[in-house]
């Protein structure tokens, strides 16, 4: 017993053991800031989706409504805050403006004039080289 309470004794005045808790200090500090950084990211990820979830009942709730597009964005704007506000988050006019044009773009509820996608419209009228090659290949097998 004496040599352990010698050996204790010789660890806290000689340094040893503040010197061995330095050490691992230096290695177990970057593991836990890794650690808390990726909780944070993961809390994020959750608000996020939270906040879309919320912004699609938002939209498409207002969608049968008799009111103006402005005055469909504002109240579901509006909607959203104070969803997010009822579960303890606070977010920004603008953070929620984003999340209900997000889910009024995403929506299949919601159409464009006749039903008519500008970007698939673009995407398939712009000049594609591969189309062309594949169609110089055809004429050739064609030919010979």
């Amino acid at each position: 017993m004496k040599i352990i309470t010698d050996f204790g004794n010789w660890l806290i005045t000689s340094g040893a053991l503040v010197t061995a808790f330095i050490f691992a200090w230096k290695y177990v500090k970057p593991v836990l800031d890794e650690k808390k950084n990726h909780a944070a990211t993961e809390q994020s990820k959750v608000m996020w989706t939270l906040l879309e979830n919320i912004a699609d009942t938002a939209v498409n709730s207002l969608i049968s409504s008799p009111l103006t597009g402005a005055q469909k964005f504002d109240q579901a704007t509006k909607n959203v805050q104070t969803a997010m506000r009822s579960q303890g988050l606070i977010i920004d006019q603008a953070i929620a403006e984003t999340a209900v044009q997000s889910a009024y773009e995403k929506s299949d509820l919601t159409g464009t004039v006749n039903n008519i996608d500008p970007v698939k419209v673009a995407i398939k009228e712009a000049p594609n080289r591969s189309n062309k090659l594949l169609l110089q290949g055809q004429e050739e097998k064609a030919k010979g």
